[in-house]
C-alpha cells in the first residue's frame, strides 16, 4: 500500500512539474536569400543517342529502338530539365535537320534550337565476382557503362564540346551458414551506370551552353511591328533589354578551310513590350529598338543578331 501511495506521489508531482514547464518559442533564423542572375532558357535539341556496344544485339534487334539508347536519352533529359536552364527539343531524325540546316543561312531558324547533343554509349558490361568460404559466400554484380556526347552549335555547325563519362554500380549479398540476402538479376544497376556516367557530363555541358550569351534573331520589323524569335517560356519578359548587333565580317580560315564570323558591332539595343505565340518552337515578342545613330534594314534582317547583355 505505502509502494502504491508513493507510486501516485510521484506521478503527480511529475505532472504538475511538466505543467508548470516553461516552453519556449524559438523563432525560425531568417536566412538571406542569394539572388542569382537572369537565367533564358537555351534551346536544346538531343538529336539522337545510340548504343554503340554489342550488348542486348541479338538476331531481332532493332536499331530503331534501341532500349538502352532511349534509356540513356531519358536519363540525360531528365537532368538537364532539372537543371532549369533549358528548353528540349527531342529530334529523332538528325540526318534530315542537319541537311535542312545546310540550306538555310540561319540554321537555328530550322532546328529551332540554339544547341544539339548527340550521344552514344559506347561500352557497357557486366560482371559477377564472389568469394565462397566453409560457412560464408559473398556475391558481388557490377555493371560498368561509358556514355561519349557530342555538343553542336547549330548556328555554325561546330562541335563545341566533345567528352566521354564512365560510371559503375554494384549489388553484393552475403549468406553466413545459409542465411542472408539473395539477389538475382538487378536491371536498375545498368541504369545507376548509365546515369553515374551521364552525370559526369552535365555540368560541362550547363557551363559550355550558358558561358556564350544567349542569342535571337528579327522575325519582322515595320513601323508598325517589331518582333524577335523567344519568348515566354525561356524566361523572356516585358522590360527585359537586349543589345542588337551587326554580323561581323566572315573570313575563311586557310589552314582548316572553316569560315569564321568576326564579332559583330553594337548598333543599338530592343526593350521587350510583350510575349506570344503558342509552343516553344512558335514564340516570339514584340520589341523596340532603340538604335546608336543607325537603323535597322529591313531587307537584311538576317544579318542583325539579338544578344543578351552580360
Amino acid at each position: 500500500m505505502k509502494k502504491l501511495i508513493l507510486l501516485m506521489t510521484l506521478f503527480s508531482l511529475s505532472t504538475l512539474l511538466w505543467a508548470q514547464r516553461k516552453v519556449e518559442i524559438v523563432e525560425p533564423v531568417q536566412q538571406d536569400v542569394v539572388e542569382t542572375g537572369k537565367v533564358i532558357k537555351r534551346k536544346v535539341a538531343i538529336g539522337r543517342f545510340s548504343n554503340e556496344t554489342q550488348y542486348a544485339k541479338g538476331i531481332f534487334y532493332d536499331k530503331e529502338n534501341d532500349p538502352m539508347g532511349k534509356q540513356a536519352l531519358d536519363i540525360l533529359s531528365a537532368k538537364l530539365a532539372a537543371s532549369g536552364k533549358f528548353m528540349l527539343l527531342e529530334r529523332g531524325d538528325l540526318e534530315k535537320l542537319l541537311e535542312e540546316a545546310k540550306k538555310s543561312d540561319n540554321g537555328v531558324a530550322t532546328i529551332g534550337a540554339d544547341y544539339m547533343i548527340i550521344g552514344s554509349i559506347t561500352e557497357f558490361g557486366r560482371k559477377d565476382t564472389g568469394k565462397s568460404g566453409v560457412f560464408s559466400n559473398v556475391k558481388t554484380q557490377t555493371v560498368e557503362a561509358a556514355v561519349a556526347i557530342r555538343l553542336v552549335d547549330v548556328s555554325t555547325g561546330l562541335i563545341i564540346y566533345s567528352d566521354e563519362g564512365k560510371g559503375s554500380a554494384e549489388l553484393t549479398t552475403k549468406t553466413t551458414m545459409g542465411v542472408g540476402g539473395r539477389a538475382g538479376y538487378d536491371a536498375t544497376l545498368s541504369d545507376k551506370a548509365i546515369s553515374e556516367a551521364i552525370g559526369q557530363l552535365v555540368e560541362n555541358i550547363i557551363n559550355k551552353c550558358t558561358n556564350k550569351p544567349w542569342r535571337s534573331y528579327f522575325l519582322a520589323y515595320d513601323s508598325d511591328t517589331q518582333l524577335i524569335s523567344g519568348g515566354a517560356s525561356q524566361g523572356i519578359k516585358a522590360g527585359d533589354v537586349f543589345n542588337v548587333k551587326i554580323k561581323g565580317k566572315k573570313v575563311k580560315n586557310p589552314q582548316t578551310g572553316v569560315m569564321i564570323e568576326l564579332p559583330g558591332k553594337v548598333i543599338g539595343s530592343v526593350t521587350v513590350v510583350d510575349t506570344a505565340g503558342d509552343t516553344p518552337e512558335t514564340e516570339y515578342s514584340y520589341v523596340s529598338f532603340t538604335g546608336n545613330g543607325v537603323n535597322i534594314n529591313a531587307d537584311i534582317l538576317a544579318d542583325y543578331i539579338i544578344e543578351e547583355i552580360k
